[in-house]
């Protein structure tokens, strides 16, 4: 699991069977690589969400649909870990 930021909503009018009827969404990682990922709960832009990948993800959105990475939840809040910093 990572935890990405959503960017955007991605449209494309063309598409496989198994990715018709599936929101798609455009998210940034903390390195600030991009990755596409189905949208399982409904994220907007700015939300922070927790992505799945792999087999997980599609199980995630039912086996028919053709995905290695979705959004499995939005992020209300976390509080980062300090250990190793000093203060």
């Amino acid at each position: 699991m990572d935890i990405m930021q959503v960017e955007d909503s991605l449209v494309c009018t063309r598409r496989v069977p198994g990715l018709a009827s599936v929101s798609l969404r455009v998210l940034r990682s903390a390195s600030g690589s991009r990755a596409v990922a189905v949208d399982t709960v409904g994220a907007r832009p700015g939300n922070w969400v927790f992505t799945i990948s792999g087999s997980a993800a599609r199980l995630a959105v039912g086996k028919e649909i053709l995905t290695d990475l979705s959004i499995a939840g939005i992020i209300d809040r976390w509080e980062e870990d300090s250990r190793g910093e000093s203060g």
